[in-house]
């Protein structure tokens, strides 16, 4: 398996939101802790069109599921 092409700024590209480092950070400082219970794909500040790349890039285990499955982590993080 090769390794994912993709950076979390390339994610946040695709997303259609800001990707430098340091809005990353501000985005993940500001929507951390995510419960538990709530998938990331279900978090309340995803657009419908966000959630649903999310949800279909990790469904297939697709290139992007490594740093989406980072991202969720960080989220996730207490």
């Amino acid at each position: 398996m090769e390794a994912s092409l993709h950076s979390l700024n390339n994610l946040f590209a695709q997303l259609g939101l800001p990707n430098s480092d340091a809005e990353i950070e501000q985005f993940i400082h500001t929507h951390r802790q995510l419960a538990g219970t709530i998938s990331l794909e279900d978090a309340p500040y995803w657009t419908p069109a966000q959630a649903a790349f999310l949800r279909e890039e990790i469904l297939k285990d697709a290139d992007w599921a490594e740093v989406i499955d980072q991202l969720n982590a960080r989220l996730h993080a207490k």
